[in-house]
C-alpha cells in the first residue's frame, strides 16, 4: 500500500540518520541498504506510530477516528463477497478493498493512540447509527439488505452499495485535506482519494456491463 510505504520510508529515514551520526558517517558506504528496506517494510503500524508528527487538530483526530469506523463498514461489506458473490471479478475487488483498509485501519489507530486520543469520538460514535455521522455509510437495514442477498442481485447491490460508501470516504478525504493539519493524515488522505477514486471508476464500469 503507498501509504504505508512512504510512513514506512520515513521510519527508515530517521534510523539512518541516528546511524550516520553514532558512526560520523565514514561507514555509510558499506551500510546493506536492502536490509535496511526489507525491516522496516516489515511493520507498517509500528512505523507509523513512530513517524506520525505530534502536532495536529480536531480535524485530524475527527478524520482518524470516522475513517477507521468508515473502513470497518467497508471491510464488513467486502467480507460478505467471500461467500455471496457470483463474480470472480467482485471477490477479487472486495479482496482488494479488505486489503488496503485494514492495513490503513491501523495506521489511524496508532496515530489516535500517538496522539492520547480515544478511538472514536463518543459524542458521534456512542451507540448511534453512524450512517447519520459520516457520508456514505449504510444503514443498518441496508448492510441487512445486503448480507440476504446473493449471486447476480448480491453483486448489483454490493457495486452500488461499496460506490456510495467509497464517494462518501472521498468527502471525507477531501475535507480533511482542506481542513487538518497533521502531514501523515493529510497524506492518508490523498491516498485514500486517489484510490477509493480509481476503484469507483472501476465500479461503475462493472454495473454498467451488468445493465
Amino acid at each position: 500500500m503507498r501509504t504505508a510505504t512512504r510512513i514506512s520510508t520515513l521510519g527508515a529515514t530517521a534510523a539512518l540518520s541516528l546511524v550516520l551520526a553514532a558512526c560520523g558517517g565514514s561507514d555509510a558506504g558499506s551500510m546493506d541498504h536492502s536490509s535496511m528496506s526489507s525491516s522496516t517494510t516489515s511493520s507498517p503500524s509500528a512505523s507509523a506510530t513512530a513517524a506520525v508528527d505530534a502536532a495536529h487538530n480536531d480535524q485530524d483526530v475527527m478524520f482518524a477516528q470516522q475513517m477507521t469506523v468508515h473502513h470497518q463498514s467497508a471491510i464488513d461489506m467486502a467480507k460478505m463477497a467471500t461467500t455471496k458473490t457470483s463474480s470472480q471479478e467482485v471477490k477479487t475487488l472486495a479482496a482488494s478493498i479488505e486489503a488496503a483498509q485494514g492495513p490503513e485501519i491501523k495506521t489511524m489507530t496508532s496515530w489516535l493512540s500517538a496522539w492520547g486520543a480515544p478511538a472514536t469520538a463518543d459524542s458521534s460514535m456512542g451507540g448511534m447509527d453512524h450512517s447519520m455521522d459520516m457520508p456514505g455509510m449504510m444503514t443498518s437495514e441496508q448492510m441487512s439488505q445486503l448480507d440476504a442477498a446473493t449471486g447476480a442481485a448480491f453483486d448489483k447491490l454490493f457495486l452500488q452499495m461499496m460506490t456510495t460508501h467509497h464517494e462518501g470516504a472521498i468527502e471525507m478525504a477531501k475535507t480533511e485535506q482542506a481542513k487538518g493539519s497533521n502531514p501523515q493524515a493529510i497524506a492518508l488522505a490523498g491516498d485514500i482519494e486517489t484510490s477509493q477514486t480509481a476503484e469507483v471508476a472501476q465500479m461503475r464500469r462493472m454495473l454498467a456491463a451488468m445493465a
